[in-house]
């Protein structure tokens, strides 16, 4: 996609976000130690409400990522279950455990690296908070954290049945009820169900269920106030995603041949309990205690067909013929299932001391937080694998240990100039083993933290410029092949600087956030890969460090509101990417990537939204999102297409329904979602190196109603 056709996409319609203004300059960032207003927390936060929820008719955490400026994710999987922030995170997991460099948290509950369970349903807010986040959030977040909040229990009685249907064979139907259970307990109940038959037509099976969606979701929520210095809520969460994976064909298409489509499921039970507390009139405490066991199962065609093939007579190529594919043994191509079940259990407790005003220190001009916490994380893998008729098993097991102390504090020199200046000491333990006899154990301490300084420039702005160190543990590769120099990697170090102002213009009427950031990636940890063997492809995965990278670029996020009637929004970022220094070593020869781009990471992308009132109660939405090419991964340089996707939703509104019809990605363009190359999976063109490519969602329309009581 040429660059001018990016930039007239998001000039075309105005930037994106669905809330009126009045409802933008009060959201509230939860992830915050005190629950900063958006407008005034001096970094780069985007905050998605329910109604940007609402007008994408989206079902996952991925349709909705595009809000925020320099994100993007990777699917290899049915959904964009792993996620990069400014071109920092992870692309995929096969054999090994990954430390992941965004961190995603659900109700208080760490969910990282497992995003099929990122569903929206009754959601109130997703918070994107991009740059390093070690005082808050430590070694999962790198790059970046998101946040997703679900609606809390309210008070008075209410609650609604929400349904949708579209192409595909898509559907969804839910309810949410809400209310006081006694004078001094509410609670809260979601239950919802989407499925699809899927974007992929299985030709060989005769099938278009293949690539289908079934996810199931339930979550309860308990909000007690035992007295009126305190507060306890529950929240358990209930995740069944049984989906198909059957993405991958020899011609790019939407066709696939394969014999044997894979799965991609995970079951998550999870639990947290936060207690709040005032201890007297200077502290506040509050406990987090949070749970989860999650069972996932990975699996796939690994020739992504059915294996038989015979030389055609007439054009004297390897061709296949469905009726003699499976008898003439002598003429066999290959034919490999792979299989990844994975279970993981991770239990947390993070204490933290609050300051109230009139807890201030020196001469009440600051604020503090001291905190404790402790993360206990169990990952077990079998993966199981056939080549041709022979079966083989591989386990793995990662035991870690996290414990840290951290502490922020807030000083204010006058009404308009503040300092923010805080620190996380963490000991991380690695203990990891695997079927192959390797064995390993790392434990480090580890520091991060941030100073900010926020100066006010008139009423209706503010700017900040901060100083960020991340960081993120080092581990162990288990392959048996990997050398002695690679068994181990090293913890990776992200220094940032940001540049920011905030503002509001016209009465409030339009709201900007601007930043502009450097990045210093020290001891870069970047996925290997190559092929070891080509006829057929084999390949040898592991994580090693880049010297050095680098990242620079500029975020731009406004709303304004035109008129009673017309809203226009917008996000744009730019992102330059570099690897200062990386080489490595394969069976072919030494390599180079110095001075190329880091993969996942497109130098310009952005959305616009502009939402007309066109009676009161009835609302057109039109929307358009872009994002320029960008590199599949650090050790190819095949790439994705640039594209430009529009969206639009029709809605009416009454207080007690509304009715949609909405459209995603509606010129029904292939987007690029993961990719490999550097290697040839087809024996009729000679095993021929080829870009393969997984494909996003296609043009999707839907029909909605939600009944509110």
């Amino acid at each position: 996609m040429k660059k001018s056709s990016l930039y007239l996409a998001l000039l075309a319609l105005p930037f994106s976000a669905t809330a009126a203004q009045t409802e933008l300059s009060t959201q509230t960032v939860k992830a915050d130690f005190r629950h900063t207003q958006v407008q005034q927390l001096p970094e780069a936060t985007t905050v998605v409400g329910a109604e940007q929820i609402d007008a994408r008719s989206a079902e996952h955490l991925e349709q909705i990522l595009s809000f925020a400026p320099n994100v993007n994710f990777s699917s290899g999987s049915s959904r964009g279950r792993y996620y990069l922030i400014r071109g920092i995170g992870e692309r995929s997991q096969f054999i090994d455990p990954i430390n992941p460099s965004v961190g995603l948290v659900i109700d208080g509950i760490d969910m990282t690296g497992l995003g099929a369970a990122a569903t929206l349903f009754d959601v109130q807010q997703v918070e994107i908070l991009r740059g390093p986040q070690g005082t808050r959030f430590g070694a999962n977040a790198l790059a970046g954290v998101i946040n997703i909040t679900s609606a809390e229990p309210t008070r008075y009685g209410e609650g609604y049945v929400s349904a949708k249907a579209g192409n595909y064979n898509s559907y969804g139907l839910g309810t949410a009820v809400s209310g006081q259970l006694s004078d001094k307990l509410q609670g809260r109940l979601a239950v919802h169900n989407y499925q699809s038959d899927g974007y992929m037509q299985n030709d060989f099976l005769g099938r278009k269920d293949t690539q289908d969606q079934n996810e199931l979701l339930l979550r309860g929520k308990l909000a007690w106030q035992p007295s009126a210095d305190s507060e306890v809520k529950f929240t358990y969460l209930y995740a069944n995603v049984d989906n198909g994976y059957d993405v991958f064909t020899l011609d790019n298409s939407r066709n696939s041949l394969a014999d044997e489509p894979g799965k991609d499921r995970q079951e998550t039970h999870a639990a947290s309990l936060n207690v709040q507390q005032k201890i007297n009139a200077a502290t506040n405490l509050e406990i987090l205690l949070t749970g989860s066991k999650n069972d996932t199962t990975y699996s796939f065609d690994e020739d992504w067909v059915y294996g038989r093939y015979e030389k055609d007579p007439i054009e004297g190529i390897n061709v296949c013929i469905v009726e003699t594919c499976y008898v003439d043994s002598d003429k066999y191509a290959f034919s490999y299932f792979d299989q990844y079940e994975r279970e993981f259990q991770r239990d947390s407790i993070n204490l933290r001391l609050l300051s109230s005003p009139e807890g201030r220190w020196f001469n009440n001009s600051t604020d503090w937080v001291f905190g404790l916490y402790s993360m206990q994380r169990e990952e077990e893998l079998l993966r199981t694998r056939r080549k041709e008729a022979s079966w083989s098993e591989y386990r793995n097991s990662l035991d870690v240990s996290s414990h840290s102390l951290y502490t922020e504090l807030t000083t204010a020199f006058s009404e308009t100039t503040r300092l923010v200046y805080g620190a996380r000491a963490e000991n991380w333990r690695n203990i990891y083993s695997a079927s192959d006899n390797v064995q390993g154990e790392t434990n480090e301490w580890l520091w991060g933290g941030k100073l900010t300084l926020e100066q006010d420039v008139g009423f209706d702005h503010m700017s900040y410029l901060s100083v960020a160190r991340g960081y993120k543990a080092g581990g162990i590769n288990s392959s048996p092949d990997i050398s002695v120099e690679n068994r181990e990697f090293a913890t990776e170090h992200n220094n940032t600087v940001e540049l920011g102002l905030k503002s509001a213009w016209l009465h409030d009427d339009l709201t900007t956030r601007i930043a502009a950031f450097y990045i210093q990636r020290k001891n870069q940890q970047v996925k290997s890969s190559y092929v070891v063997t080509a006829t057929p492809p084999a390949f040898q995965d592991y994580l090693a460090n880049a010297a050095e990278g680098r990242n620079y670029g500029v975020e731009l996020e406004s709303s304004w509101q035109l008129s009673e009637q017309l809203l226009w929004s917008l996000s744009y970022g730019y992102l330059n990417t570099k690897f200062n220094d990386y080489t490595y070593e394969t069976s072919g020869g030494t390599f180079s990537k110095t001075g190329r781009a880091q993969s996942h990471a497109p130098e310009h992308s952005g959305s616009t939204a502009i939402t007309y009132k066109i009676i009161p109660s009835l609302s057109l939405r039109l929307e358009a999102e872009a994002k320029d090419k960008f590199y599949f991964s650090d050790s190819h340089d095949e790439q994705a297409t640039g594209y430009v996707l529009y969206h639009a939703r029709l809605s009416y509104n009454k207080p007690s329904f509304e009715l949609a019809l909405s459209g995603r990605n509606l010129g029904n363009i292939d987007t690029e979602t993961r990719g490999f190359g550097g290697f040839g999976n087809d024996p009729r063109d000679g095993w021929a190196e080829h870009k393969y490519v997984q494909l996003g969602e296609p043009r999707l329309v839907m029909f909605e109603g939600k009944y509110k009581f």
